[in-house]
């Protein structure tokens, strides 16, 4: 039988091995989403520790708890490694690895190529590889391609090449990666049907689009999205704030309608390893054709002046109790960049702790779901833990600055003992009595 028709028969009879490389946020739901439909898994990172603690059924992702781990192993179905040779073994191959952007904003493909040239060192007949890491339109095919070809391999008939966007929404607890449609590109008709066959085992629904490069596409749009509209409403939000006019009751009240409008929320600027990140992927590709992408750049513009913005608000209120920014006591709620995740990549609260200490403020910070401040690539993270909000260490700051609107915080109680709060995500809205050392930016 042919390469294609062997692959098919083996995951259809769910006989065949998937691994999955890189296993952070998208890489273990992914993992859970196919354990749970009877493939054997092989988890594949280059971090020693995160690979020992899977192996010792430890999970260091909130939403996916160590005891679902440990089922895993007791299944018998899954282990993680870091011998990249060993990615001979699984029939599909799935990547799910960072892409970051380097200082100049330009995309950081280094490890989409590492985990290529490590497949590429052993790659054999019969596997499915596909990117699931976010990058711009043509990474597959123009970078990816040439290395795996390498092997003396033909693609889509030896082996079999796809991109499938992630889709993970973090906190969200009616997504999963099982309930979540996928988008699949194949590089030719073979790669597609095939990476359809293994999606669909794992999925509720997928969404065929007819090549790689509408898929990887399709993933920039949905981010350049969010980040456009989340820079209207925060540039919004300035404008309104110097009228008077509070932005929260507006988009409440613009919500109503039931045609025409989605709501975005402002916020102290932009986090996560999306929506900073993404739509610049799409203008680094624009200037190689001479196009400038306007809305990409000026979105970019207002959603990195948040946290400025947020930190003269602070000065500012500080400045009516008779009180400078220098050797102000200022505790940061949340560091994590959403809502109820334990997730802190690209979370504007680095940068709001930055431009503080810059000021001379004296920071501390609390977050329930990040217990130490860990290394940032971009930021000189300062060496805190989580303090628990009591009424002392509340009485304690000169402000309190709401970065991130945690369910888990009191926010009655902050209210009550902080002599100053500053809140960037209007979540003091519900507190009876709105006083007077609320103030939103």
């Amino acid at each position: 039988m042919s390469a294609k028709i062997d692959l098919i028969t083996a995951i259809r009879e769910r006989e065949a091995t998937v691994g999955i490389v890189g296993l952070g946020y998208v890489g273990l739901p992914l993992i859970d989403a196919f354990l749970g439909t009877g493939f054997r898994l092989i988890g594949f990172d280059v971090d020693e520790k995160k690979v020992q603690e899977l192996q010792s059924g430890k999970s260091y992702i909130s939403h996916i708890p160590s005891t679902r781990v440990q089922q895993w192993h007791a299944e018998a179905r899954f282990e993680a490694t870091t011998n990249m040779s060993r990615l001979a073994e699984p029939d599909v191959i799935l990547i799910c690895v960072p892409t970051p952007l380097s200082a100049s904003r330009d995309p950081d493909l280094k490890y989409v190529e590492a985990t290529t040239r490590s497949i590429a060192r052993v790659l054999r007949t019969g596997q499915l590889v596909v990117l699931e890491s976010t990058t711009y339109p043509g990474t597959t095919r123009e970078l990816m391609l040439p290395i795996l070809e390498r092997s003396g391999l033909t693609v889509d008939v030896d082996f079999f090449l796809a991109y499938s966007p992630e889709r993970e929404d973090p906190g969200n607890r009616d997504f999963s990666a099982s309930n979540i449609p996928k988008v699949v590109g194949g590089y030719g008709p073979n790669s597609r049907e095939i990476a359809d066959i293994v999606y669909s085992m794992a999925v509720a629904k997928t969404v065929l689009v007819s090549s790689v490069e509408a898929a990887e596409a399709c993933k920039i749009l949905e981010n350049t999205y969010r980040s456009i509209n989340i820079a209207m409403v925060n540039e919004l939000k300035v404008l309104f704030d110097r009228i008077g006019v509070d932005i929260w009751e507006v988009i409440d009240a613009a919500k109503t309608k039931p045609f025409g409008f989605q709501a975005f929320y402002p916020g102290p600027g932009l986090g996560g390893h999306c929506i900073p990140i993404d739509p610049f992927y799409l203008s680094w590709v624009a200037r190689k054709y001479e196009m400038p992408t306007k809305f990409i750049e000026l979105a970019g513009e207002i959603n990195t002046s948040m946290p400025l913005y947020v930190v003269h608000k602070v000065a500012e209120a500080l400045n009516l109790q008779r009180k400078p920014v220098r050797g102000s006591k200022v505790g940061i709620f949340g560091v994590a960049y959403k809502k109820d995740v334990d997730d802190p990549r690209e979370s504007p609260s680095f940068k709001l702790m930055e431009l503080l200490a810059d000021l001379g403020a004296v920071l501390s910070y609390s977050d329930p779901h990040i217990p130490s401040l860990p290394a940032m690539r971009n930021y000189d993270v300062p060496d805190l833990k989580s303090q628990v909000v009591t009424p002392e260490y509340l009485a304690s700051l000169d402000c309190v600055l709401i970065a991130t609107d945690h369910s888990a915080f009191d926010y009655e109680m902050i209210v009550e003992h902080a002599a100053l709060v500053v809140d960037t995500r209007n979540a003091t809205k519900r507190v009876a009595g709105q006083r007077a050392n609320v103030v939103k930016a």
